[in-house]
């Protein structure tokens, strides 16, 4: 029997690689490729066949639609899943992709978890869930969702961390800022919309402040909750600014998680947000973001 095959369309590195490894630890007889982008994506599928295609929507020189539409015009393509991978949840582009013939969505941040009941899924419909479960070892015992994009970076052997009161990591040098857990209110300091924004985790969405911001990374501040962040979790920081209520969905991981204040009950918590998008526009939003002096530099808890 065939191995089940899966094209990953993403052109973010650490996303591709989350997709993979997550893949290949349920089901390590699947084969999997991957390209930095629609126009490549398309070369390869001129050439070989898939069974399934996980595609990212916001991408340099063509986007997932872009691809999905032509794959739907393609005679060979036409039935074959595809399952887009994005952090956009507005009504009106969720029922573009379906008009143009989108089989499912996977929301950024996702978990493990979440992606393979999604491929599972996918490739029962087109009849291919034999030939997968003929690859797929025994279900792995689920370590959490907090630590889902961890065990899919080190396929599945690292050692879970428990949340404890003590810093998981220090910040990067020169930022600093704190998180808030699910459902809870803004820090008081950040009225006004100025330096705000939401940072949406496979766990939940936490209110932050972005207390530093360059084009490689965010210092963003949040409130502590039950669950800490973990690190190397995929992560979508939703950023508004400007009058006409620009959004700017930004993907990433959390790089660093640290106490905000020097003791080990901080209320408050430090992440460092590494951006690992590569698209021009959002790029461009970014430095427009820096220039207006967006950051909150001097924020303090309940001041």
């Amino acid at each position: 029997m065939s191995k089940v095959s899966v094209l990953v369309v993403d052109d973010a590195p650490f996303i591709r690689d989350l997709i993979k490894k997550g893949l290949r630890s349920h089901f390590p007889g699947i084969r999997i490729e991957d390209a930095v982008n629609g126009r490549k994506a398309q070369q390869m599928l001129d050439r070989d066949s898939f069974d399934l295609i996980l595609c990212d929507w916001e991408m340099p020189e063509m986007s997932g639609l872009e691809l999905l539409t032509w794959c739907r015009a393609q005679e060979k393509l036409k039935t074959t899943p595809f399952i887009m991978v994005t952090s956009r949840g507005d009504k009106e582009n969720v029922v573009q992709a379906i008009q143009s013939g989108v089989s499912d969505f996977i929301g950024k941040p996702f978990s493990n978890e979440q992606l393979t009941t999604k491929v599972r899924k996918a490739l029962g419909r087109a009849g291919k869930l034999d030939a997968l479960a003929a690859s797929a070892p025994a279900r792995p015992t689920n370590t959490g969702m907090a630590n889902d994009s961890l065990a899919a970076l080190t396929g599945g052997k690292a050692e879970v961390v428990k949340p404890a009161s003590a810093p998981v990591a220090s910040p990067a040098p020169g930022f600093a800022a704190p998180l808030a857990q699910p459902g809870a209110a803004k820090p008081t300091a950040a009225s006004g919309g100025r330096g705000q924004g939401q940072l949406r985790l496979p766990s939940g969405t936490l209110a932050c402040v972005i207390k530093a911001l360059s084009l490689k990374e965010g210092l963003l501040v949040v409130k502590r909750g039950e669950t800490l962040p973990q690190v190397l979790e995929s992560a979508v920081l939703d950023l508004e600014q400007g009058e006409g209520g620009e959004v700017a969905r930004l993907n990433g991981y959390l790089h660093a998680v640290a106490a905000l204040e020097p003791k080990p009950d901080s209320e408050w918590l430090q992440l460092t947000f590494r951006f690992v998008d590569r698209d021009p526009q959002k790029l461009d939003y970014l430095s427009r973001l820096i220039a207006r002096g967006t950051a909150q530099r001097h924020f303090v808890p309940g001041a």
